[in-house]
């Protein structure tokens, strides 16, 4: 799967240039994240859908095979035990696509960074 356009301007950009089974997934995952941080400022950012709380919240995009869920945390890894079943870099986990996503489990990882952002906020 390529994208059809590099550098989306907007967030209907972004998800429009991909398939539309893909589009869907995008779409579902944006709600369940504007519904887990109604307070949120969404934005494109990183080229990738990002969204802002107290600072950098969560950011995700597709790709070829999976979708990839930006920042993923130290403190999310030894707190969510989900986590440990998907792949993933350093700051990132990766949502296979030709598995069933869990937007149970992305909901519960913004919650998640909402907690540690509004932590460090009254640190």
């Amino acid at each position: 799967m390529e994208a059809i356009n590099d550098s989306p301007s907007t967030i209907e950009e972004y998800i429009a240039q991909f398939p539309r089974d893909v589009q869907q997934i995008l779409s579902k995952i944006r709600a369940v994240v504007i519904e887990s941080a109604p307070e949120a400022v969404e934005k494109m950012s990183y080229q990738m859908l990002g969204y802002y709380l107290n600072g950098g919240l969560v950011w995700f995009g597709a790709y070829q095979r999976h979708i990839g869920l930006y920042p993923k945390t130290d403190d999310m890894v030894a707190s969510i035990q989900e986590l440990s079943t998907y792949k993933g870099t350093k700051g990132s986990v990766h949502f296979p696509l030709d598995q069933p996503i869990p937007y149970e489990l992305i909901a519960k990882l913004v919650r998640f960074r909402v907690a540690e952002n509004l932590r460090k906020v009254s640190a």
